[in-house]
C-alpha cells in the first residue's frame, strides 16, 4: 500500500479542517471487553479522552468532534496557525512543556519549568520550530498515540507496535465535507450497534456536548434558586462570594458559527486556556444537529427505505444540496466515499490544483456539484 503523503493533504501554516483515524495493530484493544482474553479495557476510553483533553489545552488545534471507539479513534480537527502566531515565546514553551516535559512529578503530571529550562525553548530557531509544530495535525496525533501505547504496552505486559505505523487523515474542503464527517464520527457507536441514540454514545463528542448541556441547565436552574434565596451567584469568572462553573465540554470547539463573534471575525483565542478558539464549525444550533443526529441514526438502523425528512430539517439538506436517502449513504459510507480529501466536487478540484495535483481520487457516490 502506497503511503500516505502529508504535503498532500495539509500546510500546518495554513488553516484547515481533518478528519483523523488511528487503529490498533496485533488485534489489540483500547476499550471494551476482549472477547478472547476475556480483560475488560473500558478504562482506556479514560485515558484517551483525558488526552485528548490536555492537547486542546496546549496545542494551537480545534477539537471539533471525536468517538473513542473498541479499536480505532477518530478525530476532527481544525489547525489554527493565526492563534500560534499571537502567542508569547514564553507561552509557546510553557505549552510544549505541557506535552513534553524534561521533568516529571512523582504521579507523572509535568514538573513546573525553571526559568532557564524554559529558555532552552525560547531561541528564535527553536521557538519558530515549536510553533510550526503546536499548528501541525501530525504532532497532535504522534501526542496523543504515544503516551496511550505506553501505558497500554505496560498494562499488557508486552513490547512492540500497539498503533498502526501511521494514522490516516482527510482534509475536509468545505462546510458539507465538515457536516457529514462530523455526523459520520458522532455516528459510530450507533453504525456499530454500541448504542442505540447519539446522545447514549458514551467517549463521543455529541455525548460529551449533550452531558454538559443538561449540567449547564441545571446549574442555571441552581443559581436562579440561589438568587431567590439571597445566595451567591455561581459564573464562570467568578470573583469573593461567587462560585466557578465550568461546562465539561469545555475543551471542545462551540458547534455553532457565530458570525458577529470576535471569534468568527479573527484569530481570537479561547480565555480559560482549555482549548485554542471559541470559533464554531457548523452553521446550525446544537440543538438542530443533534435531531439530525438523531433523524440519520434512525434511518442507518433501518433495514427499508430511508424514512421521510423532518420539516425543520429539509433547508439543511438543500443548503449541502443532497437528499436524505444520499444523506444517509453518505455519513453510512464516509470513510469509503473519500480517500485524501472529503467534499463536493469542484472543491476536489480547487484543493488539487492548490497541491499541484491533477485531482483526488473518491469512492462511489461523491457529493453532488454545487448547483
Amino acid at each position: 500500500m502506497a503511503r500516505q503523503n502529508r504535503r498532500d493533504i495539509f500546510d500546518p501554516n495554513e488553516v484547515g479542517c481533518f478528519h483523523a483515524v488511528q487503529r490498533t495493530v496485533r488485534r489489540a484493544w483500547i476499550c471494551g471487553s476482549d472477547p478472547v482474553s476475556g480483560k475488560s479495557f473500558e478504562h482506556r476510553r479514560i485515558w484517551i479522552q483525558n488526552r485528548l483533553q490536555e492537547l486542546a489545552a496546549s496545542f494551537g488545534i480545534d477539537c471539533l468532534s471525536f468517538a473513542v471507539m473498541v479499536n480505532h479513534i477518530h478525530v476532527i480537527l481544525r489547525n489554527r496557525p493565526d492563534i500560534v502566531a499571537g502567542w508569547t515565546d514564553e507561552e509557546v514553551a510553557k505549552r510544549w512543556w505541557q506535552m513534553f516535559p524534561l521533568r516529571k512529578n512523582k504521579d507523572k503530571s509535568p514538573a513546573v519549568p525553571t526559568e532557564s529550562e524554559l529558555k532552552l525553548w525560547m531561541t528564535p530557531a527553536r521557538n519558530k520550530q515549536l510553533r510550526s509544530r503546536l499548528s501541525d495535525i501530525s504532532w497532535w496525533m504522534r501526542a496523543l498515540a504515544e503516551p496511550i501505547a505506553r501505558r497500554s504496552n505496560i498494562e499488557d505486559k508486552c513490547t512492540g507496535r500497539f498503533w498502526e505505523g501511521r494514522y490516516k487523515c482527510q482534509k475536509l474542503a468545505d462546510e458539507t465535507a465538515v457536516l457529514a464527517c462530523s455526523a459520520y464520527v458522532d455516528l459510530n457507536p450507533v453504525r456499530a450497534g454500541v448504542a442505540e441514540t447519539p446522545e447514549k454514545s458514551q467517549y463521543t463528542s455529541v455525548y460529551e456536548r449533550v452531558a454538559a448541556q443538561k449540567a449547564a441547565q441545571k446549574e442555571r436552574a441552581r443559581a436562579k434558586l440561589r438568587r431567590r434565596r439571597g445566595g451567591p451567584r455561581r459564573s464562570a469568572g467568578a470573583g469573593q462570594g461567587q462560585t466557578s462553573f465550568v461546562r465539561s465540554d469545555a475543551w471542545l470547539t462551540p458547534l455553532t458559527i457565530d458570525e458577529r463573534s470576535a471569534a468568527y471575525q479573527g484569530a481570537m483565542p479561547n480565555k480559560s486556556g482549555k482549548r485554542a478558539s471559541d470559533k464554531g464549525f457548523l452553521g446550525m444550533s446544537f440543538e438542530l444537529y443533534l435531531k439530525l443526529l438523531d433523524w440519520t441514526g434512525r434511518q442507518i438502523r433501518r433495514d427499508h427505505k430511508k424514512g421521510r425528512i423532518p420539516a425543520d430539517l429539509a433547508p439543511i439538506m438543500e443548503r449541502v444540496g443532497l437528499s436524505g436517502e444520499l444523506w444517509c449513504d453518505l455519513v453510512k459510507r464516509f470513510g469509503k466515499i473519500f480517500k485524501r480529501v472529503a467534499g463536493k466536487p469542484e472543491s476536489l478540484a480547487q484543493e488539487a490544483i492548490l497541491r499541484g495535483r491533477t485531482g483526488y481520487r473518491t469512492g462511489s457516490s461523491p457529493l453532488p456539484s454545487a448547483g
